[in-house]
C-alpha cells in the first residue's frame, strides 16, 4: 500500500511530544534545547505529557509556560499512555517523540523530520546503531540489538532500532494507528502498526548518551522480553485477521 504526502515545508506545523515521569533534572535543558531547535523549523509546537511525577517536574514545565503546553496526567501509568494521550493532543502534520532523559539530542530533529516534510516517506525512525550510541549500558546493547532482530525476522522490515525514543509520524499515521499499550510495549505496537498499515519507513542514524541524571524506568528482563513477547503476538494477531480477510475476498 502506498501513502503520499503532500507537505509544503512552509505550511507544516511539527508537534513534539515529549513524555516525562520525574525527569526535573533533565527537562529544563530539553525544553531549552527544542526551543532553540523551533527557530528553524516551520510553526513548531510542544507538548509535555507529565506522567504523574511524584518531584518537581511539572514546576520545571511551568517556568516556560510560554513556550510549552503542559498535559498532566493524576497518576503515573506509562510511556505508552503519555504518547496516547500527547499523540491526540497534538495540532501538527509530523509528530515527534522526544524523550526527556537527555539521552536523545533535539538537535537531530531537523533531520529526522526532513524526509517526511519532502514527501518521501511518512514514518522516520532514529537509529543509534546507525549512528553513535555512546555509552550504553551492555546489556542495553545486547537486548535493543536482539529485539530489533527478533523484528527483522517476523516482519522483514531493514530496522535496526525498534525501541529507539525517536520515532517521527505523519499525521496520517497517527491517525490510523490503534494504539492500546500503556508502558513500553508501545514501542513493538507502533512498529507492527506501521507495518499492517503499509507506510512508507525510514531510519536516519542519531546520535545518543547515556542517561547522566536520574534512573531509566526500562528494565530489560523484564520490558525487553514482554516487548519481544509483544512483537510475536502482534504478528500472529495480525496475519489471523489478514488470512481472514482474504479467505473471504476482502
Amino acid at each position: 500500500m502506498i501513502r503520499r504526502n503532500n507537505l509544503e515545508n512552509n505550511r507544516v506545523k511539527v508537534s513534539v511530544i515529549v513524555p516525562a515521569y520525574n525527569e526535573e533534572k533533565n527537562i529544563p535543558e530539553i525544553l531549552k534545547m527544542l526551543i532553540k531547535v523551533a527557530e528553524d523549523l516551520p510553526s513548531m509546537e510542544i507538548i509535555v505529557i507529565d506522567d504523574g511525577s511524584t518531584d518537581g517536574t511539572v514546576k520545571e514545565v511551568e517556568r516556560f509556560s510560554s513556550n510549552i503546553r503542559l498535559v498532566k496526567h493524576d497518576k503515573n501509568i506509562g510511556k505508552g499512555a503519555a504518547l496516547v494521550t500527547g499523540f491526540a493532543e497534538a495540532n501538527g502534520d509530523v509528530v515527534v517523540v522526544q524523550d526527556a532523559d537527555l539521552e536523545y539530542s533535539p538537535y537531530d530533529i531537523p533531520r529526522l523530520v526532513k524526509p517526511i516534510l519532502s514527501g518521501e516517506v511518512d514514518v522516520v525512525f532514529g537509529s543509534r546503531f546507525k549512528g553513535y550510541p555512546k555509552g550504553m549500558r551492555l546489556g542495553n546493547y545486547l537486548g535493543n540489538k536482539l529485539i530489533s532482530k527478533t523484528t527483522r525476522l517476523l516482519y522483514g522490515l531493514p530496522i535496526t532500532d525498534v525501541m529507539t525514543g525517536y520515532k517521527v509520524f505523519s499525521k496520517q499515521v497517527i491517525d490510523s494507528m490503534d494504539l492500546t499499550e500503556d508502558g513500553f510495549n508501545i514501542e513493538p505496537e507502533i512498529t507492527a502498526e506501521v507495518f499492517y498499515g503499509g507506510w512508507r519507513y525510514a531510519e536516519v542514524p542519531i546520535s545518543y548518551n547515556r542517561r547522566i541524571v536520574g534512573k531509566s524506568n526500562f528494565r530489560f528482563l523484564r520490558d525487553g522480553m514482554n516487548c519481544a513477547w509483544r512483537l510475536v503476538r502482534a504478528r500472529i494477531y495480525n496475519e489471523t485477521i489478514y488470512t481472514s480477510k482474504k479467505a473471504k475476498g476482502l
